[in-house]
């Protein structure tokens, strides 16, 4: 595959997530506290969370591993950033919430398998094929603003994740009003730390896949949001008025 071909695909990946956005700000994903028995088949909650986040991770070892020669530190260092979050994602945090008994739709589990390929791929084929960088590349300003930046969008996204996890004793299935730190200013604190993680991403990597690794998180993670916080408000007459979805202060 040349550059020029695998830059369209990354612009025709970021063109559908555009129009994925439109959707999901119209029709709320079925999975969690929206989870719906109109959309087919149900599979265990935990289950559907490990394979819909394995493609992706698999996929990027996949091209790197098979190109070890080409590349250099600076590669390794960059994959393991993604790497990283998807250990949690795939094998600490679908054991940690508290969703016994859960299920989700299985065509919920599809669509994200199906995304995470693709993301995968696009990711793993630049940093199997196309990525060229310089030894030097640590000291730049972009890697250490993105560096920094993913870590404290991961570091926000597992402390309100533990919170969200924590607000219920396992069994109780008793929905709470979350409070305090940025829980008093956004409904989804988490999903605005990991909105932070894969901006830093984009910006440390300085790649395209990694740019369209980040418009496909914002066209998930804010209609998502904006389900979670009109939830919030259904359920709770009491819910704080002020406080936004995702966004402090703007939205």
């Amino acid at each position: 595959m040349t550059y020029d071909t695998f830059q369209q695909l990354n612009y025709l990946w970021m063109a559908v997530a555009v129009i994925i956005f439109t959707v999901l700000i119209k029709v709320t994903a079925p999975y969690g506290r929206h989870t719906s028995t109109h959309w087919g088949p149900q599979i265990s909650n935990r289950l559907g969370w490990v394979l819909m986040e394995i493609p992706g991770m698999t996929v990027v070892i996949f091209f790197v591993l098979t190109n070890l020669p080409v590349q250099n530190a600076v590669t390794y260092i960059l994959v393991s950033f993604y790497i990283f979050h998807y250990i949690n994602r795939t094998f600490i945090f679908p054991f940690r919430i508290h969703t016994k008994g859960k299920k989700m739709p299985l065509v919920i589990t599809c669509m994200a398998v199906c995304f995470n390929l693709v993301t995968g791929f696009l990711l793993g084929y630049y940093f199997g094929h196309f990525a060229h960088y310089a030894g030097s590349y640590f000291a730049q300003a972009n890697f250490i603003v993105g560096a920094l930046l993913f870590s404290a969008g991961m570091y926000i996204n597992w402390k309100y994740d533990n919170k969200l996890i924590h607000l219920r004793q396992p069994g109780d299935t008793n929905y709470v009003i979350p409070v305090g730190g940025l829980f008093n200013f956004v409904s989804c604190p988490n999903l605005l730390g990991e909105i932070f993680e894969w901006t830093g991403f984009a910006i440390l990597c300085w790649n395209l896949p990694a740019l369209s690794f980040l418009v496909w998180t914002v066209a998930n993670l804010i209609p998502r949001a904006l389900s979670h916080h009109k939830w919030y408000k259904h359920r709770f007459a009491d819910y704080p008025a002020r406080r936004k979805a995702v966004f402090p202060f703007i939205l």
